[in-house]
């Protein structure tokens, strides 16, 4: 009765390092190690469990698809050091002013192209913050419209390749990376689009609420504007060829792709002239804090599922999901609600690797898609970014808003922003097809029917120059050895 009780307890005890502060890295560490010992104590658990540690982390630390999280976040932070969101921003701004709406469409769509270049919400939220929000403001936008739309965009980096969350997703759950970066493609794109229809709406119903720019505000006018926006967004729609076309024409891994964006990017910053030691610095100094950060919570979580299994914890998980009515559909229902309710409170790194690694296997034995369950899991983690409290997107807008943006607007206008992602995540539930498309499309081989050849070698019936074969001669030699006491 005792063994069956540790691991729920061992759910308990997180819960409790969490919740007095303790970073979530060594809280798992900690928990799992604590309970390993009342293990040994209690004589539940051998000493030996633990020499299973070392390999797992020289396991994690060989891994090589996490090498591809400090290099795409290396070149988000080059590019957004080198001045390219704030081009961006500038000119698509001036090229949407016309329309009602115009500045949070160039949002949207900049935060698009931020997300498929950068893929760091940080940067482009406190980018667009720096450059967007006051115009908006200037020109009479709803503050609740204007900092929903920035935050939201600034999210987008979650779910359009080359996503961080997808690459942790993709290894945690067991699929692959360019699987899932085609499988999230379509549902990112749909993403966009429901964002911008929402400002339609809002700009129709509302038009006070998100007018257009007066012609005072558009500086630049006429053909040389699209040219301009042309020659501005070459550069990065360049660098999402090499590195997405590359991914996906399977030449390049996502780890290699990573690499080739990195170079791109530093190459993109001395085009424009703004590679200096100063930026290379800065981006190294916060790429190395996120990689250590996200390389402390694998270790965490490892000794933690290491003692988690010990104590037939995964056993456990999946006798409550067997519990749960309705098959795969209240299997994706409970799961999805239970990840939104988490988001509240913790980031999306700790939901993934303590989590996830639970559910995988219970996901595995539905036969739920991994590639589909990825992009589910990745549109609803994207949430927890805009969710208060702990929504780090809202805390990065309020950290460059301007005084007059109180923190309740924020926290309201982000709201119909979370429904529009909810209401995404229930398409893609719905209709599978927008993530499997690409890969359906994908040639499958038939492993049931595979034809070996195996060369013959038709010398051996070939007489030699003595008028024998080969099998004449060997026999021949055998016999030549035997009498020659050999």
């Amino acid at each position: 009765m005792a063994f069956e009780l540790m691991a729920p307890l061992m759910f308990v005890g997180l819960a409790a390092f969490l919740l007095l502060g303790y970073p979530v890295a060594f809280a798992l560490a900690a928990n799992g190690l604590l309970f390993a010992f009342i293990g040994f104590e209690l004589g539940m658990l051998q000493p030996e469990l633990l020499q299973a540690l070392p390999q797992r982390l020289f396991g994690i630390m060989a891994n090589p698809l996490l090498l591809a999280i400090p290099f795409f976040t290396f070149m988000g932070l080059v590019l957004e050091r080198s001045g390219m969101a704030e081009d961006l921003l500038d000119t698509v701004g001036q090229l949407f002013g016309p329309v009602r709406g115009g500045v949070a469409y160039a949002v949207i769509f900049v935060g698009a192209l931020l997300a498929a270049t950068t893929g760091v919400i940080a940067a482009s939220v406190i980018a667009m913050g720096l450059i967007s929000l006051p115009v908006m403001l200037r020109y009479n936008y709803s503050p609740r419209l204007a900092s929903g739309v920035i935050c939201a965009s600034g999210t987008l980096a979650q779910i359009i390749p080359p996503s961080i969350v997808l690459i942790v997703l993709a290894d945690v759950l067991g699929a692959t990376v360019g699987d899932v970066y085609a499988g999230a493609l379509l549902p990112g794109l749909l993403l966009v689009a429901l964002l911008a229809g929402y400002v339609f709406i809002t700009s129709m119903l509302n038009p006070a609420a998100a007018p257009a720019l007066p012609p005072e505000a558009r500086r630049l006018r006429g053909a040389p504007l699209w040219r301009h926006a042309a020659l501005v967004m070459v550069p990065p729609l360049v660098l999402i060829f090499l590195v997405l076309g590359s991914i996906f024409a399977g030449i390049a891994t996502p780890t290699e792709g990573g690499a080739l964006g990195a170079v791109g990017a530093l190459a993109l910053a001395a085009a424009k002239r703004r590679l200096n030691m100063k930026v290379v610095r800065e981006a190294l100094d916060a790429t190395t804090r996120l990689s250590s950060f996200v390389m402390f919570i694998v270790i965490g979580s490892s000794v933690f599922a290491l003692v988690f299994r010990a104590v037939n914890g995964d056993l456990w998980v999946e006798r409550l999901f067997t519990l749960v009515p309705g098959g795969e559909v209240g299997f994706l229902i409970v799961v999805h609600l239970m990840i939104f309710v988490l988001g509240f409170f913790i980031d999306f790194f700790e939901i993934a690797f303590i989590l996830l690694p639970l559910l995988a296997p219970v996901a595995a034995k539905l036969g739920i898609d991994p590639v589909w369950f990825a992009v589910m899991i990745g549109i609803n983690l994207q949430t927890s970014f805009l969710t208060p409290p702990f929504g780090f997107s809202l805390f990065y807008l309020r950290s460059v808003a301007p005084p007059q943006i109180k923190t309740a607007d924020i926290y309201r206008g982000i709201i119909p922003f979370v429904i529009v992602q909810l209401i995404a995540l229930l398409l893609v539930v719905f209709y599978p097809q927008l993530v499997t498309v690409f890969n359906d499309a994908k040639p499958a081989r038939d492993s049931s029917n595979i034809e070996i050849n195996i060369p013959v070698d038709n010398t051996a019936d070939k007489p030699d120059a003595d008028g024998l074969t080969r099998e004449e001669k060997s026999a021949s030699d055998i016999e030549r050895m035997l009498r020659d006491g050999k």
